[in-house]
């Protein structure tokens, strides 16, 4: 019996000091910051002075964006830490509604789009988190990050309270927010304030749209400090009562800080997005500021005493086809990189920006050292890959879903594809007959380009800029196919409601529009590219038909590798690797290589599928350096 009690106060003893320790890790996780003080959690953040106070306590936000759906899950943590180690206290991220809700009914929220793996991974390495949820982001996304089956809806009237977008709100916030409630900061987790919506004030179609989104994530919980975000000369239009208002800007004008300062006085200032840089287009030049510039209205806005978040502070890249495009003056689509000229280059290089914002932000540590850099990942300039299999475009349409039959063009998202969702990115082909030659006009119905073929021979191409071509005349009935490409949906301006995609209206022929359209829907998802092992490949010929799929491989030995794919000779497709779509590239640049992180390849052999429009010299070139192209400043 003796025996029996020392045992037993053995275990009680055991299970005590296990108690403890693990009471006193959950204090410390619920109670420690990021810059590792202990701390209550009632307050939160809070802008009821002219100074923002984190639980009563003066508190400063130097913060930087990095999106966790443009950087490989693999190279979250890196990121992070280089962002840590340049003296940031605070990551924003936007969240894309169009990548978690890609089609009604349908919510992703793992593997690369894990959000709450992001956050919890911001609050390990003692980060602060500014949640940006929309649910339009802009973010250079395509249709600003709003679903493009949105569109379907013919009376769709995005960014409003129409009653066919509130509810499909509704609905994606109440997947949403739940997953972000429990990270708020007063529930013991990193997220200290969420913006409300995005730029509104450059929309403003709707006066009671903002105070709608405000209560869509109050009432589900969002307890933390609201803010909002604006150009300069819309931050009027932009706001709703109960957030405070912020500042996007290039350059710091005092101008621009007096009207915010007019607007809400007695409150805090905060330049939200600080543009580290700028975006690409294709057709143009690559954007680069200056670092001079960007350090030195850094440095003035936190003399002034101002919080400032740098977007970006890492970009990354837009895989796939969900880069966006300008409207205005004229429509431009962007390239694939979101490199941005930012702090951390699109490959997580550090920059020259990048180690003269350290020195500079060193002396707002509050006297402590900064973590030690990261060591870089290393990159490689593997063997190029030789193309040695070929497949026309025409032989991979019995791997599309359909196609499908219609008296008159149907535009992409009106397509009875992806579970009734209509079509989203890539290209879609129509073909119907014809008996005649003549002079076929596109009626700017084309969105946004089009490879014209007559019989499967190519005749030219439409784009916005093109609106007529010849047919050449023959005998018979003929086969007229277009190949029409969504280069992008704008991701801002006031037509955002008008971005359908494919053909739009009628294409005449002689000044009689075409009719029975057999339509393909070729989104190049990845479903679409694994089904093509069972395609009819053949050996490539001395002269591949275009436009068409070509295979080659890629040898990478031991453990994979950054990289930068170049296809010099080739003039307009997208590259997949190991059935991932990396972007477009475009003869015409400036981007002229497409970054391929270490983690999308294997070790050993890596299946590397070109698709080309027009022409190719049948190798991908794999370089251990980026070319973003010919650069020019930021004015």
């Amino acid at each position: 019996m003796a025996f029996l009690r020392i045992r037993n106060w053995h275990k009680r003893k055991y299970a005590l000091i296990c108690l403890g320790v693990v009471g006193f890790i959950i204090y410390r996780y619920l109670m420690l910051p990021a810059g590792g003080r202990i701390m209550s959690r009632k307050l939160g953040l809070s802008a009821n002075s002219s100074q923002l106070t984190l639980e009563g306590e003066p508190f400063r936000i130097i913060g930087g964006s990095i999106h966790y759906f443009r950087v490989p899950r693999a190279y979250w943590r890196d990121r992070l830490m280089k962002m840590k180690a340049c003296g940031l206290n605070t990551l924003t991220t936007y969240v894309p509604w169009s990548l978690h809700q890609p089609e009604r009914g349908v919510f992703t929220f793992h593997t690369q789009l894990d959000l709450e793996a992001y956050i919890n991974l911001a609050a390990e390495l003692g980060l602060w988190v500014i949640l940006r949820p929309g649910p339009y982001i802009s973010s250079e996304l395509d249709l600003g990050g709003l679903p493009s089956w949105l569109l379907r809806d013919g009376s769709m009237k995005l960014r409003t309270t129409y009653p066919g977008f509130t509810d499909a709100v509704n609905t994606y916030f109440d997947k949403l927010i739940p997953k972000v409630v429990p990270l708020q900061f007063k529930k013991g987790g990193p997220i200290i304030a969420v913006q409300v919506e995005n730029e509104y004030g450059s929309y403003a179609k709707d006066e009671s749209y903002m105070l709608f989104i405000k209560e869509a994530l109050q009432s589900r919980g969002i307890s933390e400090l609201l803010l909002t975000s604006d150009n300069h000369n819309t931050l009027k239009s932009g706001g709703v009562d109960g957030a405070i208002r912020s500042v996007k800007l290039h350059k710091l004008n005092q101008r621009d800080i007096q009207d915010l300062n007019s607007i809400q006085p007695n409150s805090p200032m905060m330049v939200m997005d600080y543009w580290t840089g700028g975006y690409d287009v294709w057709g143009d030049l690559h954007h680069v500021l200056p670092l001079e510039d960007m350090v030195s209205t850094v440095r003035e806005i936190l003399r002034q005493g101002m919080s400032v978040n740098l977007y970006m502070f890492h970009g990354g890249s837009s895989f796939g086809f969900m880069s966006g495009a300008l409207a205005d003056p004229s429509y431009k689509a962007l390239v694939p990189s979101y490199d941005y000229d930012a702090p951390l280059s699109e490959a997580g290089e550090y920059t020259p920006k990048y180690h003269l914002l350290r020195d500079l932000l060193s002396r707002y540590n509050r006297g402590d050292s900064l973590p030690d850099m990261t060591a870089l990942h290393y990159r490689e300039a593997y063997e190029p890959a030789i193309m040695y299999q070929h497949l026309s475009l025409w032989d991979a349409l019995s791997f599309t879903e359909g196609p499908f039959k219609s008296p008159k063009p149907v535009n992409m998202e009106n397509l009875p594809v992806n579970n009734g969702n209509g079509q989203s990115y890539g290209y879609t082909l129509y073909e119907t007959t014809i008996t005649s030659g003549g002079l076929l006009k596109s009626g700017d119905n084309v969105r946004d380009r089009a490879l014209v073929f007559v019989d499967r021979s190519y005749i030219g191409l439409f784009k916005r800029q093109n609106l007529e071509l010849a047919v050449p005349g023959g005998k018979g009935r003929r086969t007229l196919s277009l190949l029409v490409e969504n280069c992008g949906r704008v991701h801002q301006g006031r037509d955002l409601d008008k971005q359908h995609k494919g053909l739009v209206g009628d294409i005449l022929l002689n000044n009689i529009p075409l009719r029975d359209f057999t339509i393909y829907s070729l989104d190049m998802k990845p479903g679409f590219i694994d089904s093509l092992h069972q395609a009819p490949w053949k050996n490539l010929p001395e002269t591949p038909s275009f436009p068409g799929f070509f295979m080659g491989r890629l040898f990478a030995y031991g453990y994979p590798s950054d990289t930068f794919v170049k296809l010099p000779a080739w003039e307009k497709g997208a590259v997949f690797i190991n059935g991932i779509n990396l972007g477009r590239y475009w003869s015409i640049g400036p981007q002229q290589a497409l970054y391929l992180p270490g983690p999308f390849i294997n070790s050993g052999i890596n299946q590397v599928i070109v698709f080309e429009e027009q022409e190719g010299d049948f190798k991908v070139l794999f370089e251990d350096t980026p070319d973003l192209g010919m650069a020019a400043e930021i004015q």
